[in-house]
């Protein structure tokens, strides 16, 4: 990728993220933001499932995706977009100031063909303790926390 494309990226996440302060995630749903999942737009709403105990299951009408437990290397979570994608997500001045809370969880995973993968979801205020919570116990990988607040908001 040129330096061009890579500053022209980064410019289109810049003007993503505000619309994406607008309107928060709620109850259930929850929000891919972005990544490397191709034919998935960025700001897709839709169900994360984790009933399924090999995979977590993204659905929404746009697309879908999974992840295999197993296949996950990182996750983190916090209220800023984790910083281990290679494509980097911007943040502004102005959603750093708003008064709602995003919840983000970067997920690092190998696909089939064994490249690195991640993924930045916006979960619902409720859930980031569960899903968390499952997430760590089917892959075996622990979660890393952005601050200590975000520690706290998940483990009280």
């Amino acid at each position: 990728m040129t330096r061009r494309e890579s500053l022209s990226k980064l410019a289109g996440c810049g003007l993503l993220i505000p619309a994406l302060s607008a309107a928060a995630v709620r109850g259930k749903e929850a929000m891919y933001v972005g990544g490397t999942i191709g034919g998935l737009p960025e700001a897709t709403e839709g169900q994360l499932e984790t009933d399924d105990p090999k995979v977590l299951k993204f659905s929404s009408p746009k697309g879908k995706f999974e992840i295999p437990y197993d296949g996950i290397t990182s996750v983190e979570y916090g209220q800023k977009a984790g910083r281990r994608l290679g494509v980097a997500i911007v943040i502004t001045v102005w959603a750093l100031f708003s008064k709602k809370r995003k919840h983000f969880l970067t997920i690092g995973f190998k696909d089939a063909n064994d490249k690195p993968n991640g993924v930045v979801l916006e979960l619902a205020k409720g859930t980031p303790k569960s899903v968390i919570t499952i997430i760590e116990a089917r892959s075996g990988v622990k979660c890393e926390y952005e601050s200590e607040e975000a520690r706290k908001h998940v483990h009280g």
